[in-house]
């Protein structure tokens, strides 16, 4: 268990807050797109990207261009998030209307992944947490792209996890309103592939297709 400071306590609605790596690791592998929040020339910026995690450790990949990358590789204080909606919670009041949830902040710095063997692992790693298996399946990256292509990697030691789930928690008297509270769960899906207009006849659809989920 991580040192629980002010910096990553939840302190809004506490009793929703896990900070045990298990919790941390679970949301965080059922997304791959993530928010990173950085000031860059005094300028807060906000920015998606793509992620893989692989054990204590966060993999972002980027062009070397790339404003965000070039002003992480610098060792600057980052945040990151990553949050997952899963329903919307409709409450007989407005005010008590809320999400369930499950989201992850992480605090850190980024280190730049030099080593070759250590960048082509790690992209391997990026590749497996969106899509397992597609790596093998595709053309693997050649000295250019690796050259044209940085990597961070952020330790997982400083996050918290928030979570949400259950009905509606209105107030006592508003119980007695006829006015329908409850929950809209969402569920993402997953539809059939479509396979690129140019793609040659005959070439099958790969098991890491077939088999995502």
């Amino acid at each position: 268990m991580q040192k629980v400071d002010d910096k990553i306590r939840v302190i809004r609605v506490p009793k929703r807050g896990l900070y045990d790596k298990e919790s941390i690791y679970n949301i965080l592998d059922k997304e791959f797109m993530c928010t990173i929040a950085f000031i860059h020339k005094g300028i807060p910026v906000i920015i998606p990207t793509l992620y893989g995690r692989h054990e204590n450790d966060i993999y972002l990949h980027g062009s070397t261009a790339s404003r965000m990358m070039k002003s992480l590789k610098e060792g600057i204080d980052i945040s990151l998030n990553v949050t997952i909606v899963n329903g919307l919670v409709l409450a007989r009041s407005a005010f008590h209307h809320s999400a369930n949830y499950e989201s992850v902040v992480l605090f850190g710095k980024a280190v730049l992944v030099e080593d070759k063997e250590e960048k082509i692992n790690a992209l391997k790693h990026v590749s497996d947490h969106i899509i397992k298996g597609r790596w093998e399946e595709a053309r693997q990256p050649n000295d250019k792209e690796l050259k044209a292509t940085m990597l961070l990697k952020i330790p997982i030691d400083e996050a918290s996890a928030k979570v949400r789930t259950g009905g509606p928690s209105d107030d006592k008297a508003d119980y007695e309103l006829d006015i329908w509270a409850g929950v809209i769960p969402f569920k993402r899906s997953i539809e059939a592939p479509i396979p690129d207009e140019v793609l040659r006849e005959g070439i099958e659809v790969p098991n890491s297709v077939k088999n995502y989920s």
